[in-house]
């Protein structure tokens, strides 16, 4: 029969193999989001453990008599575990220390077994979320989308809950820049020119068609003889701005020709070049400058040519430059008795020729100084009016003079036969 002291010895109890716990059974997804505690520093690993003292000598308890046969004793209650049937152990009477107890193992090192952290969770759950683990895991799982999707919130519409309803939302418009408007700018003012040119032309074809400019262009060629000579050649001419640098510029009516032909009137080569228009009837007066410096002859030959004929001869002058032409000026009237009376062919300085295609008419202007002196290079109006000229005609205003007597003596033409009348200035 065993007593208590059986299992007094350290040395006979049986060892308890270290209890590994049991992974918990969880759902994998469900572990990556389970909240995880802060990390504890790691404990300094247990140094070598001394020698366990030995076990002070139970003294023998007295031997307990064995019951009788056919006793009647109750067994043992359940949970106890039954005495041995050897004999009890004799006491240890040598003084040999037990044998130490081994070390206890040192705790398992986390750092290469995986910890409950947020990093490794995330590092560990994409494959739960987008590999094959995922879709073993639950195979009736969609598999998660790379890219999240993009959500357009469609404009608020209908009637808020309270206050007033909401206005619809604007559209957006792209500011346009400078240039772009520049450019729409400059392109409708583009086509606003051409159609008005375009507009113009045919109104101009229109009304030259009309019976109101044949009229006018019949008595074009009437003016002459209808209309006052103080009407047709003013005894004064005033032209304001007219001169060099723009100075006022004003005449004095010296001497007025009979009414005439055309012979004598103009160089050969002129006289040429008027003649597919024809010579109904020429006039011609002389004027002198207030300063009695310069004298102008200015003239009117009414043609016997139609409006066709007129377009034509304009177009020959200004494609070829004939009025221009040195060989192409037209004479001067030198009247006797009066400061034009040396007034001559070698007198002649500028020039200005014009012809209209609305009248039956070519005006002409020619200009030279009053002391009689011989011009050797005469140079035509256009020329001598250039900014900069500084021809002998140029600076002494003589084709400004040309110039601007033609221009009042076309203008008077015009008007007298859109007016029909004989009305003086």
């Amino acid at each position: 029969m065993s007593t208590e002291a059986d299992f007094a010895d350290a040395s006979r109890l049986p060892r308890t193999p270290p209890q590994v716990p049991a992974p918990p059974a969880e759902d994998p997804q469900t572990a990556v989001l389970r909240p995880v505690p802060p990390e504890r520093p790691a404990k300094p690993g247990p140094g070598p453990m001394p020698p366990a003292a030995p076990p002070a000598a139970t003294p023998p308890r007295p031997a307990t008599p064995p019951a009788p046969q056919g006793s009647t004793e109750p067994p043992p209650p359940a949970g106890v575990p039954p005495l041995p049937t050897h004999g009890p152990t004799p006491a240890r009477t040598d003084t040999t220390p037990a044998p130490a107890l081994a070390p206890a193992q040192p705790p398992a090192d986390r750092s290469a077994t995986p910890r409950d952290t947020a990093a490794f969770h995330l590092a560990n759950s994409e494959a739960l979320w987008n590999g094959s683990g995922a879709a073993e895991a639950h195979p009736n799982t969609p598999p998660r989308p790379t890219q999240p999707p993009v959500v357009t919130e469609p404009p608020p519409t209908g009637t808020p809950l309270s206050g007033p309803p909401l206005p619809p939302a604007p559209a957006f418009r792209a500011k346009p820049s400078r240039r772009t408007a520049l450019a729409a700018a400059g392109l409708v003012l583009g086509l606003g020119l051409v159609a008005g040119a375009a507009t113009g032309t045919w109104l101009a074809d229109d009304a030259g068609g009309s019976p109101a400019a044949e009229a006018v262009f019949a008595q074009g060629r009437e003016v002459w003889h209808s209309a006052p000579v103080d009407t047709l050649f003013p005894r004064t001419l005033n032209g304001v701005g007219t001169g060099p640098g723009g100075a006022d510029r004003t005449w004095i009516r010296a001497a007025v020709a009979p009414d005439s032909g055309c012979a004598g009137a103009f160089d050969p080569l002129l006289a040429k070049a008027l003649a597919p228009v024809g010579c109904h009837r020429l006039v011609r007066a002389t004027y002198v400058d207030v300063t009695r410096t310069n004298l102008v002859t200015v003239g009117a030959v009414a043609t016997k040519a139609d409006r066709t004929a007129m377009r034509d001869l304009r177009r020959r002058f200004a494609t070829e430059h004939l009025d221009t032409r040195t060989d192409l000026m037209p004479r001067p009237y030198a009247a006797k008795g009066t400061p034009a009376a040396d007034f001559g062919p070698d007198q002649r300085a500028s020039w200005s020729i014009r012809v209209l295609d609305d009248l039956p008419v070519v005006v002409y202007a020619v200009s030279g100084f009053v002391d009689g002196r011989t011009v050797d290079d005469p140079q035509p109006a256009a020329e001598a009016t250039r900014t900069g000229a500084t021809t002998a005609p140029a600076e002494a205003g003589l084709g400004h003079d040309a110039k601007a007597v033609t221009e009042r003596i076309e203008q008077t033409f015009r008007k007298q036969a859109a007016q029909g009348t004989t009305e003086p200035q």
